[in-house]
C-alpha cells in the first residue's frame, strides 16, 4: 500500500471512530470548519465544483458562483460529518432524520411484488436516505459501491454501509447486475446512484444543455425484469432535517429497441435529478468532471 493511501485510510478511520462519538452541535461546527477552509484553499475539488455548479447556473456570476460552491462545501462536510456518525444514530434519530414526501411510489411498488429500483444522484446524503429505509420501512436492499484504493479502505465503506443494513456489491467483477436483477425479480428493492457514469457503456444525456454519460443500469434493470424505476432527489434545508422526493415511476416505453428504450429512459432519469439539482444546487455533491466537454478523452468515462 502506498503512503498516500496508507494516509488516505488512516484518516477516514479517524473520522468514523472519533467524529461519531462528538455530541452533534460539536460535529456540525467541525463540518463547517473544515469546509471553510477547503473552500479557501481552492484546490481542485472546489474549482470542479463551482465549474460543475457554472452548468446548472450558467447565468451566475463570479461572485454568486463562489458563495454557491462555499454552501455546497459546507453541504458535503455535512455529509461527512453524518456518515461517520450514523453508526452511533438511534433508530429513532435515524427516523426523524430525514423527511421525504411521496414516499407511496416506493411502498405501493413493493407492496405490488415488482420489485423496485431507486435511482439517485449525488444530493445531500444518500446514505442517511437509506439508512431510513431499512429502519423507518424495515426494508433490506441491494446497492452497488464503487471500489476504492487502498482495498481496506473499501472495506470499510462495505461494513460501513453493511452496518446500515444494506446489501454491498462491487461495481467492478460483472456479478453485480445478475445479483441485482434476482433481488428485483424476487421483489425486492435496489438503490443505485446513477448521476455519473463509471463504465465505457454509459448513456449519453442532455443534462443542463449539455452532454452527459449517466450509467445504463437502472434502466436495463427495469426492462429486464419489471421493475418500477424511481427517481429520487433529497436536499437539506436549514434544520437537522434531510428533505427528499420520490419521483413517479419512469415507465418502459412500448416501442423501439432495448438500446433506444434504454436511451430514453435514462433521459427521464437525467430530467429528474435536473429538477431536484437545480432547486438545491449547493446540495449537489460532484466534484469530478461529468460533462463530455469537460473529459480528457484519453482518460475515458467520468
Amino acid at each position: 500500500m502506498k503512503a498516500q493511501e496508507r494516509l488516505t485510510d488512516a484518516l477516514y478511520g479517524l473520522g468514523w471512530s472519533t467524529v461519531k462519538k462528538l455530541p452533534e452541535p460539536a460535529a456540525v461546527r467541525l463540518g463547517r470548519t473544515v469546509a471553510d477552509l477547503a473552500w479557501k484553499r481552492r484546490g481542485k475539488g472546489v474549482e470542479r465544483l463551482e465549474s460543475n455548479y457554472a452548468r446548472v447556473r450558467p447565468d451566475a456570476g463570479p461572485e454568486e458562483l463562489a458563495e454557491l460552491s462555499r454552501a455546497g462545501m459546507r453541504s458535503y462536510l455535512r455529509y461527512w460529518m453524518e456518515s461517520f456518525r450514523l453508526p452511533a444514530w438511534s433508530p429513532e434519530r435515524i427516523r426523524s432524520g430525514f423527511a421525504p414526501k411521496d414516499v407511496h411510489h416506493l411502498t405501493d411498488g413493493l407492496a405490488s411484488g415488482r420489485g423496485v429500483v431507486l435511482a439517485l444522484p449525488h444530493l445531500a446524503n444518500w446514505d442517511l436516505a437509506g439508512a431510513w429505509v431499512t429502519t423507518e420501512l424495515d426494508t433490506p436492499f441491494t446497492t452497488v459501491a464503487e471500489r476504492l484504493k487502498p482495498e481496506t479502505l473499501y472495506d470499510r465503506f462495505v461494513a460501513y454501509r453493511e452496518g446500515l443494513g444494506m446489501e454491498v456489491l462491487p461495481h467492478s467483477g460483472g456479478s453485480a447486475f445478475g445479483t441485482l436483477a434476482r433481488r428485483l425479480r424476487d421483489g425486492g428493492l435496489v438503490c443505485l446512484v446513477a448521476d455519473r457514469d463509471l463504465s465505457a457503456s454509459g448513456v449519453a444525456v442532455d443534462f443542463f444543455g449539455a452532454t452527459a454519460r449517466m450509467p445504463a443500469g437502472p434502466a436495463l434493470l427495469a426492462q429486464q425484469t419489471g421493475a418500477l424505476l424511481l427517481p429520487v432527489t433529497l436536499w437539506y434545508d436549514d434544520s437537522p432535517v434531510m428533505r427528499g422526493r420520490v419521483h413517479p415511476p419512469i415507465e418502459v416505453p412500448e416501442a423501439g429497441t432495448r438500446t433506444e428504450r434504454t436511451a430514453v429512459m435514462t433521459q427521464a432519469l437525467a430530467d429528474a435529478f435536473g429538477t431536484g439539482i437545480a432547486e438545491h444546487p449547493e446540495d449537489w455533491h460532484m466534484l469530478q468532471r461529468l460533462w463530455l466537454d469537460d473529459l480528457d478523452p484519453a482518460k475515458g468515462p467520468a
